[in-house]
């Protein structure tokens, strides 16, 4: 899949070209499904498949003081519409200015003259240009003067009626029930950073862990231990535990997602990019009375994790 970072990247000749426009944030089923379609038009029309996002989310630009959490970041999302099978993405950074164009000159400048689409995908409540002044009538009534189709797509519903959507996904992972997101998602919710020292105090107790750099892309669940897995730069995939919170028994005051590979004290993973993948939540976080009574629990969820996880016998790579 091609990524152009910015109009000025796209080639000159690209298209036809069959275009949706969105957030994509967490590329949820819902998205899924509309990707899905923008492949399957552009391949019967002789033409490639092309996504257009917005980094940083419009909200960030907007209500910067009120901007949702970002469930994926942006290597990640661009890794799972490609999985889509989309052709191309374009990035478009939102700004101010951007933000200020009219439908027209949005249309124009970025589709028309960009993209050459010969069919645009929208869904029912697509807004456009200043204002949010362009809907999907307005798309539909400059496709006719420029040339294009517009298809809007109905919102895609799960079994029990409520739309897939990103704010749903949101709800689930402030409550810590990753494993209902996973079927909003149709995955695991992931976090992906660098792994950076901590108190060291994990390793003192007999369980090292893997300390996500706070900068880490993906939004950080619900105060927790969760059953998960720990994917290496290499693919390695490796069963955890993962907490997330502030250590409390030690009065801790920075909220830390740290990940211990169970069965394993020999890792040295410091520096190196990981993937955190949230399975299941185990337990809540808990103060404990003394160390002696955490190292008990400790074992207790590392149990645990593996069962959820359908691990049995010596864990992998030990």
């Amino acid at each position: 899949m091609e990524v152009w970072d910015g109009l000025g990247r796209v080639p000159t000749g690209t298209g036809p070209s069959v275009v949706t426009i969105g957030n994509f944030d967490g590329v949820h089923r819902g998205h899924a499904e509309v990707l899905g379609h923008v492949v399957e038009q552009a391949r019967a029309r002789g033409a490639i498949a092309v996504a257009m996002t917005f980094d940083p989310h419009p909200a960030a630009v907007h209500r910067p003081g009120d901007a949702p959490v970002q469930l994926t970041g942006l290597a990640d999302k661009l890794e799972l519409i490609e999985q889509a099978g989309i052709d191309a993405v374009l990035v478009v950074g939102y700004t101010a200015d951007f933000a200020a164009q009219s439908p027209e000159q949005f249309v124009r400048r970025y589709l028309v003259d960009t993209l050459r689409p010969v069919l645009v995908v929208v869904g029912h409540d697509v807004r456009f240009g200043a204002g949010n002044s362009g809907d999907r009538e307005t798309m539909a009534e400059l496709g006719r003067l420029h040339g294009f189709e517009v298809q809007v797509l109905d919102d895609v519903a799960s079994t029990d009626e409520r739309r897939w959507s990103s704010t749903w996904a949101r709800e689930l992972l402030e409550a810590g029930r990753v494993d209902e997101l996973a079927g909003v998602l149709g995955r695991c919710h992931t976090m992906r950073g660098a792994v950076v020292h901590g108190d060291a105090r994990g390793r003192l107790l007999g369980f090292p862990t893997a300390n996500l750099d706070p900068a880490s892309s993906g939004a950080v669940p619900a105060d927790g231990v969760y059953a998960g897995w720990l994917v290496r730069d290499d693919g390695t995939r490796l069963p955890a535990a993962v907490s997330v919170g502030t250590n409390p028994t030690f009065d801790g005051l920075a909220r830390r997602v740290e990940a211990h590979v169970i069965g394993r004290t020999d890792l040295d993973l410091y520096g190196e990019e990981v993937v955190v993948v949230f399975v299941s939540m185990l337990r809540p976080t808990w103060r404990f009375d003394d160390v002696d009574a955490l190292v008990v629990q400790m074992h207790a969820d590392c149990a645990q994790a593996l069962e959820v996880l359908g691990v049995t016998g010596p864990t992998p790579g030990a």
